[in-house]
């Protein structure tokens, strides 16, 4: 095994680790578009759910089917029928959809019964249990249209769900719902796997989809992802956006998103499954990919508490070993945890600066300035400089100042300017470390 395998997978297993961690003994509904299937994606799906599950995560699967039963439908020569973004299902698309649920229902539980060796899924043992868990209700009539046997859910049996979840199986569910009189109805797998997330209060909603999330600019198709969108915000969207007619409008999966987050679910997410490993690279991953919509912020500058000791020593101390940082004991950052600003997301600390001010000279030292190698250049320095600057100045303090070996021109590019080691305040002075040589650097906060 390579050095330089050796040198990129450990600092990256052990970044994902505080994810495994939070997301362990927790609860995600994952709805799979028909599309990803009929683009053969499954394998790769499963062995990603497979993976997913062995970290400890309860899943419940459900599976669209819209493009196999419009290529049953049009084996038939019959027409797809669709009004308000939903099928009409008429006796022969019923009878074409519990075919096409029959089908793939086998080839997903084929897909996790692999265990070939030398593949990811050797030595997995997922067990999937489906059942009749849904409780449903016909659409009726919407406009003077009639939807026949297309139903919604009325009723998901959570204790049946949250039973076999226990046992360590995985739930797969077909979007089929059947009435108290054994009346059959074609759901759809948003409605199905939205419904279930709330009635679970599930940690996650995740639909794998044809579209690569939603959009910063929604109606600009060259405009970038939005990767974090508040609830707020998500709803403001929603009420300008034009009804979802079909899977790629913005509308279609943002409102399933909203209703779940409203209805209690924590965290909704929209990702494509055009990209490789999208289940994992949201869930293990900083910034993540598609797009999640939240209740609120995850992402937050505060002061540091005690219990934030273990992360920012966590954080700090591999520059300390590569000489960036000065090295720091523990019971330091305990006694000095209050002059410590974090960035945290999702209960990770990805950046720290900490304040310590010299009121007789009226300046403070900005040290210990760090953020993640991953999610460097995004603004985060910057952030934490602002939030310092902000700090000092209620100190009544008219500047700030680094010492630094290797990142000077960063600060002079933030309004520091170079001075000399004879500047610092006296008490600072006597501290200095002159084998270091440390450039001192000073902005004025008015």
């Amino acid at each position: 095994m390579s050095n330089v395998f050796n040198f990129t997978f450990v600092p990256w297993f052990r970044s994902v680790a505080p994810y495994i961690h939070k997301l362990r003994g927790s609860t995600v509904v994952v709805g799979v578009a028909g599309e990803a299937i009929a683009a053969g994606k499954l394998p790769l799906i499963a062995q990603d759910l497979a993976l997913i599950q062995s970290m400890g995560v309860q899943i419940v699967l459900v599976h669209g089917f819209r493009p196999q039963v419009n290529e049953q439908l049009q084996a038939k020569g019959h027409a797809a029928k669709y009004s308000h973004g939903m099928r009409i299902t008429d006796s022969v698309a019923l009878d074409c959809a519990q075919e096409a649920a029959g089908q793939l229902r086998y080839e997903i539980e084929a897909a996790f019964s692999q265990g070939l060796p030398n593949t990811p899924m050797a030595g997995a043992t997922v067990r999937v249990i489906s059942g009749n868990f849904i409780t449903a209700r016909p659409v009726g009539l919407i406009d003077g249209v009639d939807f026949i046997h297309s139903g919604l859910v009325r009723k998901v049996d959570t204790e049946g769900i949250q039973r076999t979840l226990d046992m360590g199986a995985m739930v797969l569910l077909s979007p089929f719902g059947f009435s108290p009189t054994g009346e059959a109805f074609n759901l759809t797998m948003e409605d199905v796997a939205t419904s279930i997330a709330v009635a679970l209060q599930a940690d996650k909603l995740m639909f794998l989809t044809e579209v690569p999330g939603i959009r910063l600019e929604a109606t600009d198709p060259t405009s970038e992802i939005d990767t974090e969108l508040p609830l707020a915000d998500a709803k403001k969207m929603l009420a300008a956006l034009p009804s979802a007619a079909q899977p790629t409008d913005t509308a279609f999966y943002l409102q399933h998103c909203i209703r779940a987050c409203e209805g209690g679910v924590e965290r909704s997410h929209i990702l494509p499954f055009a990209v490789d490993g999208a289940l994992l690279l949201e869930i293990y991953t900083h910034d993540g990919i598609g797009t999640m919509v939240v209740d609120e912020k995850l992402e937050s500058v505060r002061e540091a508490t005690m219990d934030d000791v273990s992360g920012i020593v966590a954080l700090i101390e591999p520059f300390e070993k590569d000489g960036t940082l000065v090295k720091r004991d523990r019971t330091e950052i305990e006694r000095d945890a209050g002059n410590y600003t974090i960035i945290e997301h999702d209960g990770v600390i990805f950046g720290c600066a900490a304040l310590y001010p010299y009121p007789e000279a009226r300046t403070g030292e900005m040290a210990a300035l760090t953020v993640l190698p991953d999610t460097q250049s995004q603004g985060d320095g910057e952030r934490l400089l602002k939030r310092i600057e902000t700090r000092a100045k209620a100190q009544g303090l008219q500047s700030i100042f680094v010492l630094t070996t290797r990142t000077m021109h960063w600060f002079l590019k933030r309004g520091f300017v170079q001075v000399n080691p004879d500047w610092l305040p006296e008490a600072r002075k006597r501290k200095y470390n002159w084998d270091r040589k440390s450039q001192v650097l000073v902005k004025k906060i008015g």
